[in-house]
Parts: structure tokens; C-alpha cells; sequence
């Protein structure tokens, strides 16, 4: 390799602005952290009238009790019944009745023929909540603006999580609260479910694939060098 063309050494994860995910919260290149809720959603349309009008004044009032920045986020996906189809089978193959094995079958290729034709979609609602790196001193973080994207964090990772949670917290406990006045339940991602989430973000076709085991338990979303000895 010539000197003027030097190798690639690059990788994907350096152009990503994710520097870590732990203890539930996910850690920014820059310092500033931010916590990722799920909630449910209710059909509006289905509502009476008097339904629809205290939900519309419920959300109004979790609106004006907002004193702090909200990020809400829709994802449709396209569904996956690839577990739903295995239960069946299962089913299938474990019925001794001949008339109600048929039936299974029949009903396991209307929903695949179904999912197929009309492209059914699956939405999921998130808020985010962010942290931001001001919160951590305006001398460090007007520094940190300035510096490269490989520059260190301009603190330990310990005391930005411990900082963050400090902030974050009661901000989450606030959305929970004003979400059960809506009939919402809302929660906080874990770490293995935010890891889930960014792979099937940043891996839209590999991920339709490629499925990362359920249950797994992971300590790092990053892909760590490996290091040789001796």
C-alpha cells in the first residue's frame, strides 16, 4: 500500500453519534445522554364523544405541564408474524384431530397470505428525553463542541449517567403520571431493548433477517477491536 493511499481503518460505529447504552440510558458522543420511553396507544376514532373530549383536554394538560424538551416518535415497520406462524405450526403438527389440523392450516396460510398482499404495518410510539451536555458545565461542553468526534468524553461515563439520572428521573415519573391520565401505559427502554431498537434502526434490511436473540443479555452495544497477544 503506498504511502499517499493509506488503508481504511474506519469503521461504521465511528460515524454513529451513540458513544455507549447503560443502565437504561443511552450515552451521546458529546456527553449528553437521553432516556427513551414506550407507550400504548388507543384508537381515537372508536371513542364516544365524551371520550374523545377528555382525551383532547388530557393531552392538552400533559402539553402545558411540559417545562422541559420532548421528542415524541412514530416507527411503522412492517409486521412480523414469523412468531405467531411458528406457534401455529406447532399447533398444526400437535393435532390429532384430522378436522382441526386442517383448519389450522387453513387459517396459518390466510394470515401469510394476508400480511403479504396487503403489507400490514406495526407502529410503535417513543419520547425521548434528553439530557443535554450543558447540564453538565458550560465550560466543558462549549470545549466539546469545538473538539474532534474522536475526542474523549468531557467527563466519565459514571458521572454522566449519575448526573443524567438525577434529571431525568423525575421528568420520566412526570410523562408516566400525565400518560395514565390519558389510559397510556408508559416505560422506560432497558439497555438490551434500546440495543434492540438502534440495531433495527441503523440495520433496516439486515435486521429483517438477522433477529437478536430475545432474552440475550448484552453488556455493550458497540463491537469492541479485537486485541491479539503475544
Amino acid at each position: 500500500m503506498s504511502p499517499a493511499n493509506p488503508a481504511i481503518r474506519g469503521t461504521t460505529q465511528d460515524a454513529l453519534p451513540v458513544e455507549d447504552i447503560k443502565d437504561d440510558l443511552v450515552i451521546l458522543r458529546d456527553g449528553s445522554c437521553c432516556m427513551v420511553l414506550t407507550t400504548t396507544a388507543i384508537n381515537f376514532s372508536l371513542l364516544s364523544s365524551s371520550e374523545q373530549d377528555a382525551t383532547i383536554f388530557a393531552y392538552a394538560s400533559l402539553l402545558n405541564s411540559l417545562a422541559f424538551t420532548v421528542q415524541l416518535l412514530i416507527r411503522s415497520q412492517r409486521k412480523d408474524v414469523s412468531g405467531y406462524l411458528d406457534l401455529l405450526a406447532e399447533a398444526e403438527d400437535g393435532q390429532a384431530n384430522p378436522l382441526l389440523k386442517e383448519q389450522i392450516k387453513r387459517y396459518r396460510r390466510y394470515i401469510e397470505e394476508t400480511v403479504k398482499k396487503n403489507n400490514v404495518l406495526d407502529k410503535k410510539f417513543y419520547l425521548v428525553i434528553p439530557f443535554s451536555i450543558l447540564e453538565l458545565g458550560a465550560k466543558q461542553a462549549l470545549g466539546s463542541t469545538l473538539l474532534p468526534r474522536k475526542t474523549r468524553l468531557p467527563y466519565s461515563k459514571d458521572y454522566i449517567l449519575e448526573r443524567a439520572k438525577i434529571a431525568l428521573y423525575p421528568k420520566r415519573d412526570h410523562l408516566v403520571r400525565q400518560f395514565n391520565r390519558l389510559g397510556l401505559a408508559a416505560r422506560q427502554l432497558t439497555t438490551q431493548e434500546l440495543i434492540s431498537l438502534f440495531y433495527e434502526i441503523y440495520n433496516p434490511q439486515l435486521s429483517q433477517s438477522q433477529k437478536i436473540a430475545v432474552g440475550a443479555e448484552y453488556t455493550s452495544p458497540m463491537v469492541l477491536p479485537t486485541v491479539k497477544i503475544g
